[in-house]
C-alpha cells in the first residue's frame, strides 16, 4: 500500500478501556521501562483521560494497582534510584542534579536525599568525568578571560556540582600530569 492512500484512511478509534485492558497497559510499561510507582500512576491517568472508562461503576483505583505492582516486585523505587544515581554518577552529574533527576521521576524527597548522600571521592570523580565531556579545566585550553571562566563555572553549577570542587578543577593547568595529588 503506498503511503498517500495510507495516510488518507481514517484511524480506527481506540476502545475505553476496561479492569483487564489497564492492568495489561500498566504490565507492558513496566516491562518496556525501569519506572518509578509515581510515573506509572501518571501513565496510568494519562491513558484513562485519553481514551476513557467503558465500565458503568466508578474507575479502577489506580493507586492499589500501583501498589500491587510494587509488591510483586515490577516497580521498586529503590532500584531505579539506585540505577539512576549511578547512571547519572558515571555521566558526571552532581549531587544536587541527581537529586532534582530522582525528585523529577516521582521520587519521594526522603529517598532521593538517602540516594544521593555521596562520598566526596565520587563527586570528584563525577565532576572530573563533567571536566573531560565538556573540556574543562585539565581537558581543554587554558581558561584567560573571566567571561569564559564564568560560562564554565555556569556548566559546572547546572550539572549539579558545588563552586568549591568547581573552581579546583577549573584552577588545574591543562599540562598538569599528576591529577591524583590534586585531590588526593
Amino acid at each position: 500500500m503506498c503511503a498517500q492512500q495510507q495516510a488518507s484512511r481514517p484511524k480506527r478509534p481506540r476502545l475505553p478501556l476496561d479492569p483487564a485492558t489497564i492492568r495489561a497497559l500498566a504490565l507492558h510499561y513496566v516491562g518496556r521501562y525501569s519506572t518509578t510507582a509515581a510515573r506509572l500512576k501518571n501513565y496510568l491517568e494519562r491513558k484513562m483521560r485519553e481514551r476513557g472508562w467503558s465500565e458503568s461503576g466508578p474507575p479502577p483505583d489506580l493507586d492499589r494497582l500501583v501498589e500491587d505492582f510494587a509488591r510483586l516486585g515490577y516497580v521498586n523505587d529503590d532500584a531505579f534510584a539506585a540505577a539512576r544515581v549511578s547512571s547519572l554518577l558515571r555521566r558526571g552529574y552532581g549531587a544536587r542534579r541527581v537529586n532534582a533527576d530522582l525528585r523529577h521521576a516521582g521520587i519521594a524527597a526522603d529517598k532521593a536525599e538517602i540516594a544521593t548522600r555521596l562520598d566526596a571521592e565520587s563527586l570528584e570523580e563525577a565532576a572530573m568525568t563533567f571536566a573531560r565531556r565538556k573540556r574543562l579545566g585539565p581537558f581543554g585550553e587554558r581558561i584567560t578571560d573571566q567571561k569564559a571562566r564564568n560560562r564554565a563555572m555556569a556548566a559546572f553549577l547546572r550539572a549539579g556540582h558545588g563552586v568549591e570542587i568547581a573552581r579546583r578543577i577549573l584552577a588545574i593547568a591543562p599540562d598538569d600530569e599528576n591529577l591524583d595529588d590534586i585531590f588526593g
